[in-house]
C-alpha cells in the first residue's frame, strides 16, 4: 500500500511554518523529521505514523484507533499507528501533528537528510 497523497498535504500543510522541517520518504510512506528526528509520517501502511514519550505512549494507544507500531514482530514504544478515522478532521490531524513535532523538538539535533521544507 502507498502511503495517502492526500495526509501527506495536510500535514504538510501544518509543518510549513515549523523551522527545520524536512521530508524524506521512508518504509513506503512520506516521514516529516524535525531537526533530524522523525515526528509524523503519512504511512506506506495506511494513516498516520506519529512519535511521541515512550513514557506516555499507552495513555494514548485505545486499541482501536490508536496503536503502538508493530515493526518485525517487535513493539515499537513510542511510535503510535493512527488509522484514518483518528485524523479524519483538521483539528484531530492537527493535534497529532503537534504532538510528534513537541516530542521530537525535545530531542537533541540530528543531521537531516531529506528535501527541505523552507527555504
Amino acid at each position: 500500500m502507498a502511503y495517502d497523497h492526500d495526509l501527506a498535504d495536510r500535514i504538510r500543510e501544518l509543518v510549513a511554518s515549523e523551522d527545520g522541517v524536512t521530508e524524506r520518504q521512508m518504509f513506503g510512506g512520506l516521514s516529516f523529521l524535525t531537526n533530524g528526528n522523525m515526528s509524523v509520517a503519512a504511512s506506506g501502511q495506511g494513516g498516520l505514523l506519529v512519535r511521541v514519550s515512550p513514557d506516555g505512549a499507552d495513555d494514548l494507544v485505545d486499541g482501536e484507533h490508536v496503536r503502538t507500531m508493530v515493526m518485525r514482530n517487535r513493539e515499537m514504544r513510542g511510535w503510535l499507528n493512527v488509522d484514518d478515522t483518528a485524523v479524519a478532521s483538521d483539528a484531530q490531524l492537527e493535534a497529532w501533528v503537534t504532538r510528534g513535532v513537541t516530542y521530537a523538538r525535545s530531542l537533541p539535533a540530528k543531521t537531516a537528510k531529506g528535501t527541505a521544507r523552507r527555504g
